[in-house]
């Protein structure tokens, strides 16, 4: 959905709504569980954010709160959407003159305890109104080297 002024928060939940029974627009749903299905591009940044099992719990609590969508250009409809299969969330990025509401919904979630290393993250897949399509995943790992990543 595009628009030329920010979308009120009433139209953004209307049209949350009306794509909660959608299906997802590709048809590779849940494969970036194991690496990009042939003919999509797979952009993977991995940085170390610090040691110890500290950093690792404020990680997770970012990831858990959405912070990845805090940008100037992006809104994200809503934060508060707790981290579990089957939520949707709606992302508002500011263009050069318009927005564009996109839906997400979250596919499956990760949460592995294998001693000592963890992992924590899900991945969202695009509904049919979103200017992409695939998947996107985000995780957060404490590896057996006491580091975070």
């Amino acid at each position: 959905m595009f628009s030329l002024s920010k979308p009120h928060r009433t139209s953004v939940a209307r049209f949350l709504s009306d794509q909660q029974n959608q299906r997802f627009s590709y048809p590779e749903v849940g494969l970036s569980r194991q690496q990009a299905p042939k003919g999509y591009t797979a952009d993977h940044n991995r940085i170390q954010l610090g040691q110890g099992a500290a950093i690792f719990e404020k990680a997770k609590c970012a990831v858990k709160q959405w912070k990845m969508f805090d940008m100037p250009w992006i809104n994200l409809c809503w934060p508060d959407t707790p981290i579990e299969a089957g939520a949707s969330v709606a992302v508002l990025v500011a263009h050069l003159g318009f927005w564009s509401v996109n839906a997400c919904r979250i596919v499956y979630v990760i949460e592995e305890h294998e001693n000592p290393a963890e992992k924590y993250g899900f991945a969202y897949g695009t509904l049919p109104d979103h200017g992409e399509r695939g998947e996107e995943r985000f995780t957060v790992e404490f590896n057996s080297n006491d580091q975070t990543v």
